[in-house]
């Protein structure tokens, strides 16, 4: 007779075939069990995975399964993913401002930075770091954006939570807090 899996298990097998970001509640429903009892299989399986060539990243109510920043080049090497291009700093300071405050819209972006920033947003939207998360409230409903997780898996983050804190006299973020978290500074693949 079959022992039954442990929770964390069942999670991580879930986590292992789902190709995009899964809701706790989701995985909740496909185990049949509590989305507290979920979280607690995926604090479990995080410990498992300590020290390990995987690990889980989550945005929100949504977890999924990546690479651990440790293993990307050799993972990338086998893929065949080596082209790589650089951010500008432009690019970087608008990925930073969109991190810190999002969700954020264009016209917010723009009365940061002090000029128009119509293509940096396309090549991060093309790049898949960020994403339209709805649209504001005002006059025009201008779209809002925020960061996706290839943008946590890109700068080695688990959540948004691990981003390096602000400091009290510093307004608007800078590229550096986004560099300091990755050495590849600004890589992102081609598409």
């Amino acid at each position: 007779m079959e022992r039954p899996l442990d929770p964390s298990a069942l999670v991580e097998a879930l986590l292992f075939v789902a190709d995009e970001p899964v809701s706790v509640q989701r995985l909740a429903e496909a185990l049949e069990t509590t989305p507290g009892q979920v979280e607690k299989a995926l604090r479990s399986l995080e410990g498992a995975l300590e020290g390990r060539g995987l690990r889980l990243q989550r945005m929100g109510s949504r977890v999924q399964m990546v690479t651990a920043p440790e293993a990307a080049p050799v993972v990338e090497r086998f893929l065949g993913l080596g082209g790589r291009r650089r951010l500008s700093p432009a690019a970087l300071e608008t990925l930073a401002i969109i991190a810190y405050r999002q969700p954020i819209s264009r016209p917010e972006i723009e009365s940061i930075r002090g000029v128009n920033c119509d293509s940096v947003l396309r090549t991060l939207l093309s790049a898949g770091l960020i994403e339209e998360v709805g649209r504001a409230p005002t006059v025009g409903r201008p779209i809002l954006y925020g960061t996706t997780f290839a943008f946590l898996q890109h700068f080695g983050l688990s959540r948004l939570e691990d981003l390096p804190p602000l400091e009290m006299d510093e307004e608007v973020p800078t590229a550096n807090h986004l560099t300091e978290r990755r050495k590849g500074y600004g890589k992102v693949r081609d598409h």
